[in-house]
């Protein structure tokens, strides 16, 4: 006979007895029919038919978590293995993508990260499922720990709701590739930098002063990016008023197109460099600009260089640049050379 349940103890949570319980048909109750002993039936529920059910319910929750990590794995090892995408491969651009080992690391770190987090999602899911399913096989009754789950999420949503935009924000920061370990980013909120590392809730750059900043993904609402694809130079070159503007502008596309075509540069520089024509005029100088397109973040060594070549050449064909400006004289001012 099973003890009686003292009146003066509250009772928290009642297990239900699996005789008492006829709504199907169950181990415990072909148990009790055969051996008409309660006893018996309920240790051979507890001892029997409940560990099995568990370890059933955890073998098939296991499982399903094998199945979907592979099929996960297989599709993050797809996503890595991707072309240069179109708009990319034009001209050089798709002989130093494809050379360069950078834009399929990216795209290689890229999946890895969205196949974690979807892997983190599938096994948070399938192992809540399966608690809850285990405590419905013990006799637990689900539906209040449901509501009192239910209360907490919203409590926790208020409260942590810049937490989880964070997070979202940073899933697609990664998943769009809008910019990556390296890249020099501007985020519009006056901050220019080098991205050290990319995370779900923060990003870490570092900007030419040496300065580390972590910038909240969720607080990210624009970014420009210096180093995805290519990057331009502009060099512009001034010469004196007086000079033969279209030999100007031959020499210099000739000095530049030689440039383009070193072994030390050829790499670095995408396109031939384009002298797009007389950029300003003053009474004394005429300004002429050239504009390159070079790789990710070259732009300052190629427009430093090409100025350096630019003004021996002006030195060989002997160009003259604007004569210096000098303040107008008053009294007491040094006297002009």
């Amino acid at each position: 006979m099973p003890f009686a349940a003292d009146p003066s103890v509250p009772q928290v949570v009642g297990l239900v007895s699996c005789v008492d319980d006829r709504k199907q048909d169950s181990f415990c109750d072909w148990v009790f029919d055969t051996t008409n002993n309660e006893r018996l039936a309920e240790s051979a529920d507890w001892l029997l038919a409940k560990p099995i059910a568990i370890l059933s319910i955890v073998l098939i929750a296991a499982l399903i978590r094998f199945v979907l990590h592979r099929l996960i794995r297989r599709l993050a090892q797809r996503a890595a293995e991707g072309t240069v995408p179109g708009v990319l491969a034009k001209g050089k651009g798709q002989k130093l993508l494809g050379a360069s080992p950078l834009l399929s690391e990216r795209r290689k770190q890229r999946a890895e990260t969205m196949a974690s987090v979807l892997r983190s999602i599938t096994t948070g899911v399938i192992m809540s499922v399966a608690l809850l399913m285990i405590l419905d096989v013990v006799g637990l009754p689900i539906g209040p720990l449901l509501a009192s789950a239910g209360i907490v999420g919203v409590a926790v949503g208020f409260g942590a709701q810049t937490l989880v935009k964070d997070f979202l924000s940073g899933i697609f920061l990664i998943l769009e590739d809008q910019f990556g370990v390296g890249d020099l980013v501007d985020t519009g909120m006056g901050t220019i930098g080098t991205v050290e590392a990319v995370g779900l809730r923060v990003t870490r750059l570092r900007d030419g002063s040496g300065i580390v900043w972590y910038v909240r993904n969720g607080e990210i609402l624009q970014v420009g990016n210096h180093s995805q694809g290519w990057s331009t130079g502009i060099v512009d070159v001034s010469v004196a008023y007086t000079e033969d503007i279209p030999r100007v502008q031959r020499i210099i596309a000739e000095t530049a197109e030689a440039m383009a075509e070193d072994e030390d540069w050829s790499e670095k520089i995408l396109e031939t460099p384009t002298v797009a024509g007389v950029e300003s005029v003053t009474g004394t100088s005429v300004t002429i600009r050239v504009i390159v397109k070079c790789a990710p973040n070259e732009h300052w060594g190629v427009q430093r260089e090409l100025r350096e070549r630019i003004k021996a050449t002006f030195d060989r064909e002997d160009i003259r640049v604007p004569p210096p400006m000098y303040p107008p004289a008053g009294p007491g001012a040094p006297a002009q050379p």
